[in-house]
């Protein structure tokens, strides 16, 4: 793939995102999902803490999570991985864990 590809699909990935707040530099990383019925609930952190799905997005947009964006669907807004290039960390590859 040429560069001026990837440049395009990176353009369109983060096109997807309402926000992509910096990190701070003790940001904690998504390392599981907590879901119901299939669906993402929450999300298990580096530090071990679990947190509910409103509760990572708003700390995603002060910097507390980082590798990911807010976007949302009709009037919920949910996280999404940043595109880096790599699918194994990206949020739906991630281990299901029990809250």
């Amino acid at each position: 793939m040429n560069k001026d590809k990837k440049e395009l699909g990176a353009e369109l990935a983060y096109a997807a995102f309402d926000e992509v707040p910096t990190p701070k530099a003790d940001a904690k990383e998504i390392i599981g999902l907590v879901k119901t019925s299939g669906r993402i609930t929450g999300y298990r952190l580096s530090d071990g803490i679990t947190v509910s799905k409103e509760e990572g997005v708003a700390m995603a947009k002060t910097g507390d999570i980082k590798g990911v964006g807010v976007a949302h669907r009709k009037d919920s807004e949910y996280l999404k991985s940043l595109p880096d290039g790599t699918e194994n960390n990206n949020l739906g590859n991630l281990p299901s864990v029990s809250g």
